[in-house]
């Protein structure tokens, strides 16, 4: 087996290596990106719920738009044609979303593939509107692609079609509900839309939207008994103790908008010793007293002033606070955070709040403003001081660094460089998190506020939280992604830091940059961020810091085959963290330097360091280092002809990968274990262990390690005398590795391909197989993987009646393998010379060569190899 398959191996592992130790493993993107126009300003995302929001108690009988709605959808469905886009417009308050929720729980057996619904932020006041591709990412986790395949690169175009398209792909046959709600235009929402005809969209937004295939749903004020009916409803009083002229008269005043409706009537609930003539001459005063209107139309902007009035001195400065909230949902712990209270007291203010309609409550104990009153939340909060506004930003950054703390102590392996909580953390209430779980299902919630605030703190020249927050997030989205989304914060936060001279953020920034444009495999510009951040990091003394750097930059020319380099870089990142005495860093720096020594195939090199490595992890309790290395030795024992010690590494890394419940390690581990069992002549337990690791990957959706089972099982089919089934599955393996950039990948496949061709007498397409193989070999300087294939196009040379050229082949290949010290190619090559020489100058100048093949073969245990060549011999001699 070649060894550069280790090493792609480890770059298809980047994104879950870089989520248990950012300073550890090289890798890429396992999908191709774009190379185009840089973005902007700082990142956004999309929220996307997994299930609907709770349907309201305010939903009033809009019984002629509801049976439209539904006659259409069943009308379509059993007419087994494309379902519409479905666009619900109207004026804001009029209960676009409302409708739309309600319409969805209605139709939701209907749709029993799932529901989404995903706020775009079209008219939401300090939101710019979410962008195409930053919903389709969000909806792409939401339906569970794993986050690493989401098409990233810095083309926006290019990637919002590819998201698209995978999105398609993804709802291909499901009857799935999604609600788009809030659209500022066709232009931002058409990629969402689903490619299958099963799937019911929902589109709610205060514009009309053209397009051909929708159907327009207007949502108007509701119409005058029905917003009456909503208001006795909702007020809690009998209808026959309400006057019914004054009644209507409420009605009109707040423009029949349910919105306005359900607070007139919250109102009168809170006010028991209230008559409707009350509220009404309360209303029209508030009317008289607006002036420049706060939010909409005079008739809302009253029902929220009177409602406002109403409400106790502290919940009213509650509530200014949640005007200056960059994000879309809160919960108790923004609250507090905001209105400078305890949890307990922002608990008791937002259910106060909701319970005056004031605020809606989504799942999960979550909450948020309707557009409208965010406008006018914020226009009362915008009467205040102007520093008022920088302040609440502040004190949210401040939260959200503190629960970054957290979070990160869950997700970040101990020593890995944990970005420290602000000084003032211990006086800031966080959410629990007990668990590795906990902290990431708190993280992609809290993502879109997160970068939200980081976009709001940006804008106020709040640089330093900038720089705090996005080195906060850097762990969760190196591992979460989407990597695009990655880069675009640290180019904030690297502005940032040159905004304010500090050299050191910079180099952070620029180091973290580095990372992610690795993942995404643009190594040119992932070499250019490293190497000014290793410059940086010098020029301040931060010896740590570049280290760090150092020790990144290793991987990007590890990756790209500048071995050299990479091995100066380790080795200088290993010598300075042995300096300040950085115990995990020494044994990442060892490991990869491991990587290197065994890429140029010093495999004695190889060996000490990764297991010196491998000591420190120990010593340290890393599990996962632990595992990463004892899997590497294992390789490198397999090269090394020592096959009983490569199965007991393989076999540890295993059981620890299986004790931290981690699928994917153990599938790379179970094909390891296969290529052992393969070489050992146990054919069909390695067929065993490389099925069940493709029924991992393709359970996990892990498309490089996909592609390497079905090139494993593609060589078992060669050897097990199935070429034909081999060349279809080595084709296909080879597809993936191309789409994903994977040239050691694609080097290993085109060597089993010439060889299941060879089976079959393909002479022309096997050599074209072994040429190609073997250009791409030697640009990585693969020696073990170069021998490999010079001695399967020997014996390609020899079974084709060409036993010279063969034989020229073969003493490359032998050449090689003792160069490195590889015995099973060299021991394939003496076979093969042996054999040839057997063609050309007869039995007797073979025997000697033929017998050191056998003696090798025996070394290894390759004692059914070994015999079969004992037979020719005897066979010759009798």
């Amino acid at each position: 087996m070649s060894f550069v398959v280790l090493g792609a191996v480890t770059a298809g592992l980047t994104a879950l290596l870089a989520a248990l130790d950012d300073r550890r493993a090289p890798g890429q993107s396992p999908e191709p990106t774009g190379r185009a126009d840089d973005a902007s300003g700082p990142p956004g995302a999309a929220l996307v719920l997994r299930s609907l929001p709770r349907d309201t108690t305010a939903f009033t009988n809009r019984t002629a738009e509801l049976e439209s709605l539904v006659r259409s959808v069943h009308a379509a469905q059993e007419a087994g044609e494309v379902l519409p886009v479905h666009v619900i417009d109207g004026m804001p308050g009029v209960g676009k979303t409302t409708f739309a929720v309600h319409a969805g729980h209605v139709l939701a057996e209907r749709f029993p593939d799932g529901q989404l619904f995903v706020n775009l932020n079209g008219h939401t006041t300090g939101r710019s509107p979410v962008q195409a591709t930053e919903a389709l990412a969000s909806l792409l986790a939401a339906a569970g692609v794993p986050t690493q395949q989401i098409p990233v690169g810095d083309d926006v175009g290019a990637i919002t079609e590819a998201r698209a398209a995978m999105w398609r792909s993804r709802l291909s046959g499901k009857k799935a509900l999604l609600i788009l709600d809030n659209a500022a235009s066709y232009r931002q929402l058409e990629p969402l839309l689903p490619g299958g005809s099963d799937c019911l969209v929902l589109v709610t937004s205060r514009k009309r939207l053209a397009a051909h295939e929708e159907v327009v749903l207007p949502v108007q004020a509701l119409p005058p008994d029905h917003a009456v009916d909503l208001f006795v409803r909702l007020s809690g009083r009998p209808a026959d103790a309400l006057d019914r002229d004054v009644l209507e008269e409420l009605a009109r005043l707040c423009g029949y908008l349910p919105l306005g409706v359900s607070l007139l009537a919250a109102r009168l609930r809170h006010h028991p010793s209230w008559s409707a003539e009350d509220l009404r001459e309360r209303l029209v005063a508030a009317r008289h007293q607006l002036g420049e209107l706060r939010a909409g139309d005079r008739a809302i902007a009253a029902t929220f002033d009177l409602s406002y009035r109403d409400l106790a001195p502290e919940q009213q400065r509650f509530f200014r606070g949640l005007g200056f909230y960059p994000g879309t949902e809160l919960d108790v712990y923004i609250g507090a955070a905001l209105g400078e209270v305890s949890v307990a007291v922002a608990r008791e203010q937002l259910d106060a709040l909701y319970d005056a309609h004031l605020i809606d409550e989504h799942p999960g104990s979550r909450y948020r403003l309707h557009d409208l009153l965010r406008d006018y939340a914020r226009g009362l909060a915008d009467e205040g001081d102007s520093m008022d506004h920088v302040q609440a930003v502040q004190r949210v950054c401040t939260h959200y660094l503190a629960a970054l703390a957290v979070a990160n102590e869950h997700i970040v392996r101990s020593g890995a460089g944990v970005p420290p909580p602000p000084d003032d953390a211990a006086q800031v209430e966080t959410p629990v998190m007990e668990s590795r779980t906990d902290a990431l299902s708190w993280l992609e919630t809290e993502r879109p506020n997160v970068l939200a605030c980081i976009r709001q703190a940006n804008g106020l020249a709040l640089y330093d939280l900038v720089i705090r927050l996005a080195a906060a997030m850097a762990p969760f989205l190196r591992q979460a992604g989407p990597w695009d989304q990655a880069v675009g914060l640290h180019r904030t936060a690297a502005e940032a830091a040159r905004q304010t001279g500090d050299q050191r953020a910079l180099a952070g920034a620029l180091a973290e940059l580095g990372v992610v444009r690795r993942f995404m495999s643009a190594y040119p510009e992932a070499a250019e961020a490293l190497n000014e951040a290793v410059a940086q990091y010098d020029a301040v003394g931060d010896r740590r810091g570049k280290a760090d750097a150092l020790n990144q930059a290793g991987i990007v020319w590890y990756l790209t085959a500048d071995n050299d380099a990479s091995a100066r870089a380790q080795t200088e990142a290993l010598a300075l963290y042995r300096e300040v005495g950085h115990r995990l860093g020494q044994a990442n720096a060892l490991a990869d330097l491991g990587m290197v020594r065994r890429q140029t195939s010093d495999f004695d090199a190889a060996v000490g360091a990764q297991s010196e490595a491998l000591s420190i992890y120990r010593e340290l309790g890393d599990r996962y280092g632990e595992g990463n290395s004892l899997r590497d030795l294992g390789v490198v024992h397999c090269l090394m002809g020592e096959y009983e010690r490569a199965m007991q590494r393989h076999r540890e890394a295993f059981d620890l990968y299986s004790e931290l419940d981690d699928r994917v390690h153990q599938a790379y581990a179970l094909n390891e274990l296969g290529v052992v069992r393969r070489l050992r002549g146990d054919l069909d337990g390695a067929r065993e262990a490389h099925t069940q690791a493709l029924e991992y990957f393709v359970e996990l959706g892990e498309r490089f390690g996909r592609a390497n089972s079905i090139r494993h099982l593609g060589v078992l089919d060669r050897l097990s005398g199935d070429a034909t089934t081999a060349i279809r599955v080595l084709e296909e393996a080879l597809q993936v590795y191309r789409d994903l950039g994977i040239r050691g990948g694609e080097a290993a496949a085109l060597g089993e391909l010439g060889a299941a061709r060879s089976v079959l007498g393909e002479w022309d397409g096997a050599a074209e197989a072994f040429g190609r193989s073997l250009e791409i070999l030697r640009e990585l300087d693969d020696r073990s993987g170069e021998a490999e294939v010079l001695n399967h196009w020997g014996e390609l040379l020899r079974t084709s009646g060409e036993a010279a050229a063969g034989r020229e082949r073969f003493e490359q290949a032998l050449g090689l393998a003792r160069a490195i010290r590889c015995p099973l190619e060299e021991a394939r090559a003496l076979e093969g010379v042996g054999r040839c020489v057997w063609m050309t100058d007869g039995s007797d100048n073979a025997v000697e060569t033929l017998r050191q093949s056998i003696l090798v073969y025996r070394r290894l245990g390759l004692d059914a190899t070994a015999d079969g060549i004992e037979r020719l011999l005897v066979t010759q001699a009798g």
